[in-house]
Order: structure tokens, then sequence, then C-alpha cells
């Protein structure tokens, strides 16, 4: 996620950690380093630098407090005025007693439809009764685009494709929703922005449905156009909130942030990659901390909760017993796939995010899915009990996998170490914080 204005504050960061004393000089050059990661982020040039002025100016005037060091204190600034050009609070702050309406906002292109299945993936997971409206009737495909992903979250769609007036269609699946949901998500017509006939829509829709919010969905990789993008949509519908998409890897994406929080419109969600749970409520202060390297473990507490992990009380007593399986090893890669990735696992935990290179971390992904292949062609009796696995069951099962024998035996030597590992001291550690944990 914005990797590179990610990696050049952290760089910046722990170059001023690095300094062996922090005076006007070195406050200085810290700044230059700010600068230059928000400008080659496409931040726009005026933002950064108002705002690393502001936040050089704070550090050479303001005293640190009593137990803080000059380095915290001006990490702690750049964190406060980071967060304060990223605008206040996000979602959409909904009420599950009354039926809440939402209608979706945005350009063909920019993830419109796809952010309308997220949405209500997200809040039918936060108990939720939510049906989608299928109001998009210029571009071919988007009702069975929605239909698709409403189907993987078991939500209902509204949708009459005989009908071309996109403004009926929103007034008759809000009729159709409103005694039986409680948040209704309509998506709408993406065309060109300039186009009078879809801004003229847009506002005749939000006028039939009276929404309790709008919400305009920006494609985060065309950087500082965002603004203009929001202020010509928010001309013809009032923008309640934006979902900015794409932030994965987005070069532009901290451009696209900081033109968005400068409409004065708030950012409430964020995607971040392309399955339909990557989709996070924006809180500036937590993104922040994520940016710098300080973690967000709400966030990640919150990926947990929703990720709908399940415990296997046996499998865990196994493991920590030092007698898992290969089933259990494949359990275990399976509740792994539901994070989305170790890396974004990574970026949530204090300290750890930066400190492992990205590449290590996917040659890792790549190596879970290789072992997941090779286990699934091993029978039940070998997943059991991988001793018996001798020469040529090994050749079957590489063959079975479409794999090597080299990783197959890597494999193998893994599980043998995992194991062993279990019945050290290093696994009475792990068997103490697992109990700790509650899982025991």
């Amino acid at each position: 996620m914005l990797d590179s204005l990610k990696e050049g504050l952290q760089s910046a960061v722990r170059k001023l950690a690095g300094s062996t004393t922090v005076d006007e000089k070195t406050v200085k050059e810290f700044v230059r380093d700010l600068q230059r990661t928000l400008i080659q982020s496409d931040v726009n040039v005026k933002l950064a630098l108002a705002v690393t002025e502001k936040v050089e100016k704070r550090v050479l005037e303001e005293k640190p407090l009593p137990g803080i060091t000059r380095k915290d204190q001006v990490i702690s600034i750049l964190y406060d005025e980071l967060a304060l050009l990223l605008g206040g609070e996000g979602g959409l702050h909904l009420d599950k007693s009354r039926t809440n309406v939402v209608v979706m906002l945005g350009v063909q292109g920019s993830g419109k439809t796809t952010t309308a299945g997220k949405l209500a993936r997200y809040y039918g997971k936060r108990g939720f009764k939510v049906g989608l409206v299928a109001a998009d009737t210029f571009r071919p495909g988007a009702v069975v685009q929605l239909k698709t992903l409403a189907s993987s979250s078991g939500v209902d769609v509204y949708s009459d494709e005989r009908e071309k007036n996109a403004v009926k269609i929103a007034k008759g699946g809000k009729a159709f929703f409103e005694s039986s949901k409680n948040l209704i998500i309509i998506d709408t017509a993406g065309r060109h922005k300039e186009e009078k006939g879809l801004l003229q829509e847009m506002k005749e829709v939000a006028e039939a449905v009276k929404p309790d919010a709008t919400l305009l969905v920006i494609d985060g990789t065309i950087g500082q156009q965002c603004y203009s993008q929001a202020l010509a949509f928010h001309q013809a519908a009032p923008v309640g909130g934006i979902a900015i998409t794409k932030l994965d890897g987005a070069a532009k994406g901290g451009g696209a942030l900081a033109a968005s929080a400068a409409t004065g419109a708030k950012i409430c969600y964020i995607g971040t990659g392309e399955r339909i749970d990557d989709l996070e409520e924006f809180v500036p202060t937590r993104f922040v901390g994520r940016l710098l390297g300080m973690g967000d473990l709400k966030a990640l507490m919150d990926l947990v909760r929703t990720s709908e992990v399940e415990i296997d009380e046996k499998a865990v007593q196994r493991v920590m017993s030092g007698k898992l399986t290969m089933d259990d090893l494949l359990a275990q890669f399976e509740q792994m796939r539901k994070f989305g990735s170790l890396k974004k696992v990574l970026e949530h935990i204090p300290g750890f995010s930066g400190l492992v290179n990205p590449e290590e971390l996917d040659k890792a992904e790549d190596r879970i899915k290789v072992y997941r292949s090779i286990i699934q062609s091993m029978t039940g009796v070998e997943k059991a009990d991988p001793e018996r696995i001798n020469s040529p069951r090994l050749k079957r099962i590489a063959k079975g996998s479409g794999r090597s024998e080299k990783d197959v035996r890597e494999l193998l030597s893994r599980y043998k170490q995992m194991k062993s590992l279990m019945k050290t001291s290093k696994g009475r550690e792990f068997r103490q914080m697992m109990r700790r944990a509650g899982a025991q």
C-alpha cells in the first residue's frame, strides 16, 4: 500500500534516528527529505511545502515534553501534521435501527461497482442487512458484475434490465428493499466527469431517493486530478464521503489522498487490493501510523475478526504438543489466505512494518502456494504420518502436484523443523504465548 510514500517517509525517519544530534541543520535536512518524498508521491507542491514548513516551524519552536527525546518529538509532530493533511475520521456512521440509503458516484473505470460490492460485504459482516440496487444503465455488464460480487457475500440485488431510466430503477430498488433491509446501496452510471448528462442524472437520483450519504469513488492512480473530479461531482450532488480505490502500490496514491482531503469531503474508505474484503475504513491517525512504521493493531484486530478465521481447538493442541500433521499445516495455510497477504498483516504490527524485505515476503507467499499444492497431492495416510513418505511416494507426490522432488523434500524438511521446534524451549515459549492469547 503506497509503497513509495511509505519507504520515503520511513527512510527519512531512520536517517533522523541515526543522527547524533537534532540541531537546526538536521531538522532542515529532514524536512527536505520529507518534501522530496511527498512531491514524488504526487502530493500537490503547495500542500507538500505547507505541511513540511509547519513541521519545521513546530520542531524548532516547541520544547519537548518531559521524558520525550528530541527525535521522538520530531516524529510525533510529523505524525500529527500528516494526519491533519489527510482530513478527519472516516466511515459513514450508519444506524442499524433504521433504513440507510447510500448512493455510489464516480466516473467509469474508477472501481465504483466493485466498491459497491465491497461495501456490501463490509457492512454485511458487521451485522447490517444489505440490499444492492443496480442502477447503472450505461455500462454493459454492470448488472452482471454487481450480481457476481453480491453472490460471494450472500447479498440481494435489485435490477430491472428492461428499464433504461436510472432514476426509476433507483426509486424502485429503494421501495423494494425498504421494508427488509437497513442498508440500501445504489450503484449508478459512470461516464466522464465532464458529461453534463451524467452529472444531471446524479442530481436527479439524489433528489429521488434522498440518500443518507453519497459516496464518491475515485481511482487512486490519478493522483492530484482527484481534486477537480471531486469538485465536479460535489456541485452536482453534494458528496458526503470519498472512497479511494487501487491504493495497493499506486505511485500517485499520496496525491490522491491529499487532493481528496483538500476538497473538504471526508475520505471514508480505501481500497487496498482486488479481493472482496480489501476495503477498510479510513482513519488518518492509524493510516499515518502504518506509513511511519508504527503499525495499526486495531486494524489488525478488525482484520482477524472479519476474516472468518476459525480456531480448531484440537488442531491447536496437536500443534502445541509437537504432534502436528500435514493437514494441520494445510489448515494454517488456508487460514493465512483469508488475511490476503503476509505483507498486509506485518504492516499492521508495530515494529515490523518496513523491517522485512517485501521481496522476501513475496517469496514466502510463493513458497506457501507450492507447499499447498504438494500437501493436496498426498494421501490421507501420508498427511497423517509424513514419515511414511519414501522415494517412490515422493516421486508420485511431486508428479501429482506438478512440483519438483526438491520442493517436496523442502516441505518435508520444514515440517520436521516445525515439529521439532514445538518440543524445544522455543516451543514452550510459543505454547505459553498461545495460552496467554486464550487458545488453550
